[in-house]
């Protein structure tokens, strides 16, 4: 199967005794409501991958990747079959919201993401497979 390997990071911190997920709204509508993730390069493992997707994409720089919690193949919109690799990820950020401009180059170029945190995975909703494992993190 010819996929395309795709590294998704649910960016977790507590508050107030409760996990809490990062989210971001993308500045174009059809785009959502969404979490970072990315395509995994060539020669890079999916590990590697998410902590560069998540610093690039976030601006966060003192963060955990604690595990692995979910692959899978998935079918995307346009038909191109994506293997999934989701992983939880700690971080101890005090800032309830922030904007930011990923600094990966390609379709990011020139956009800001307007982050913030929610408390359950019925809270907003997700882009497309973007939440099909919170379910693992809001137990």
């Amino acid at each position: 199967m010819n996929s395309i390997r795709k590294a998704y990071g649910y960016v977790t911190r507590i508050k107030d005794g409760k996990i809490q997920v990062l989210v971001f709204q993308h500045p174009i509508s059809e785009a959502g409501i969404q979490i970072p993730k990315g395509t995994v390069n060539a020669e890079e493992d999916t590990y590697n991958a998410v902590i560069r997707e998540v610093k690039e994409e976030t601006g966060l720089i003192n963060f955990e990747v604690e595990n692995l919690i979910a692959e899978d193949y998935w079918e995307n919109d346009d038909g191109a079959v994506h293997n999934r690799f989701f992983y939880k990820i700690n971080v101890s950020s005090n800032l309830d919201m922030w904007d930011y401009e990923p600094t990966g180059g390609g379709d990011e170029e020139g956009l800001t993401f307007h982050y913030f945190w929610i408390s359950s995975k019925d809270e907003v909703e997700l882009i497309r497979g973007h939440g099909d494992y919170l379910n693992l993190i809001f137990i």
